[in-house]
């Protein structure tokens, strides 16, 4: 994360940039003279580098902590934003070139974003495949540069794409790893403030200088360095000197060494046994037997009081409280326990519902949603109108789910006990198990449900060099 000594530099020059801003906005500067069109572009460059040094900062700090492919990631992200970066630097002080000349500028940028989506495919067998996914997805953000009369939906459109695979990183490690969260959020904030600087400096499409030079030509005159914010600040005071000798440490404040301390309790004569501990006749071995036989007189243990306190504080900090809540694009319920009353009224297409350790309750969610997690929960039930993508369950035991509508997938991975409930208009449904048991599909005919058991045993057959895999007919083994 961004450390205080940052964030200070960050919010100055954010103060300094708000100033600008306001004079700008009745085209005056601070000592009444005129701004001009050259000086509005490099305030809007200035403001690109304040997302840079700041969330996109942390976001690269995160990507260094999960190591691994992500750290490799990490400086193809940092290149393609830095080419954006030099690419608005060309903007501010060229006009607007030839469609030619244009695509010639984009090219190092296109280069990198390809760059990234390729790495991407090659690491399809890694752990950190949804992250890579996340940031392939929406990294073309950056191609905002190429949309007009409004560049902002464009980048809030990728964000929302690479959002399918950032949930399930939370999925994957919220519990494990807390910093993978935090990866999440800084690459999610990063977008969010690059849709929200261009839809401030550049809201019909990439603003260039109109009196500015040739762009070819300013692309070849080396860039300006980036500004800095003053000096840094002054480090931590030194360490207070050692405290001064006194006569505790001895003589003349020097501490005793271990033999002059042997000496004086030699001197101490018949005084030196005044400090031992006293026997008492049940740690007496000669007046014990039973402790005879190693030679150790055991301590005693702690009584059943003294034990219950730690018992109740292990308790109390399994419990969680429970939540529903939207949070960004993602519904969160979380917690739930014995709650048969849990509504979402109305969702959106671009929403997400994400169902975690819930036990002994029944969510109800309405309208039209992307897609569905079920993580963990146990004797639960889920009715729904529809979804994008589809519905899945993890790790769950004793689950019920109702389609009031369409579904184009059920996955169930690890669950024991399954029911589930479709309607005539998901009747195409795929269903994808895995490691799975007691599960089974309730078909409409009329108005009752007709049972059908999903297969748990599988027959699988050598032919040749190939493998075939059939459900297992018990009806017909048992002839």
């Amino acid at each position: 994360m961004v450390g205080m000594e940052d964030l200070s530099i960050i919010v100055k020059r954010l103060e300094e940039v708000t100033e600008r801003l306001e004079a700008i906005g009745e085209n005056y500067s601070g000592d009444s003279k005129p701004v001009t069109q050259a000086e509005k572009l490099t305030i809007s460059v200035t403001a690109y580098d304040d997302i840079y040094n700041g969330t996109f900062k942390a976001f690269l700090e995160n990507c260094d902590k999960i190591g691994s492919e992500v750290a490799t990631a990490a400086p193809l992200i940092d290149k393609a934003f830095k080419a954006q970066r030099e690419f608005l630097r060309i903007a501010s002080q060229a006009k607007a070139p030839s469609a030619g000349d244009l695509n010639t500028l984009l090219k190092p940028l296109g280069d990198i974003i390809g760059e990234i989506q390729d790495y991407r495919e090659r690491m399809r067998r890694c752990d950190y495949f949804n992250h890579l996914s996340a940031l392939s997805e929406a990294i073309p953000a950056l191609g905002w540069v190429t949309v007009s009369p409004a560049p902002a939906p464009f980048v809030l459109e990728m964000n929302h794409a690479g959002q399918f695979y950032t949930n399930r990183v939370l999925k994957d490690w919220k519990e494990k790893s807390h910093v993978h969260v935090e990866w999440v959020k800084s690459w999610l904030q990063t977008l969010t403030e690059l849709q929200a600087y261009v839809k401030q400096f550049h809201t019909t499409g990439l603003v260039w200088n109109k009196n500015g030079d040739d762009a070819l030509a300013v692309s070849k005159t080396p860039s300006e360095p980036k500004p800095t914010a003053g000096a840094p600040p002054p480090g931590p005071p030194p360490p207070p000197p050692p405290p001064a000798p006194t006569a505790e440490n001895g003589n003349n404040g020097i501490a005793k060494s271990g033999r002059n301390e042997l000496l004086e309790s030699l001197n101490q004569g018949n005084d030196i046994t005044n400090k031992l501990k006293k026997v008492t006749e049940e740690e007496m071995t000669h007046k014990n037997p039973a402790l005879r036989s190693d030679g150790i007189v055991k301590a005693k243990e702690p009584s059943a009081t003294a034990k219950q306190p730690s018992t109740t504080s292990t308790s109390t900090q399994g419990c969680q409280q429970a939540r529903t809540e939207l949070d960004g694009k993602r519904w969160n319920v979380e917690f739930h326990k014995d709650n048969k009353c849990i509504t979402i009224a109305d969702t959106e297409p671009h929403h997400s519902v994400y169902i975690y350790k819930c036990e002994g309750s029944t969510i109800q969610v309405g309208g039209k949603c992307n897609n569905i997690i079920l993580d963990q929960c146990k004797k639960t039930g889920i009715v729904f109108q529809s979804a994008v993508s589809g519905i899945e369950f993890i790790n769950c035991q004793s689950m019920q789910i109702q389609v009031l509508g369409s579904v184009p997938t059920i996955s169930v991975d690890k669950t024991d006990g399954c029911q589930m409930f479709l309607s005539k208009d998901c009747m195409d449904v795929n269903i994808i198990t895995a490691k799975s048991s007691e599960m089974n599909v309730m078909i409409p005919n009329g108005d009752e449900f007709v049972e059908q058991p999903l297969p748990e045993q599988f027959r699988t057959t050598v032919h040749g060099l190939k493998l075939e895999t059939f459900p297992t007919d018990w009806n017909c083994d048992l002839v």
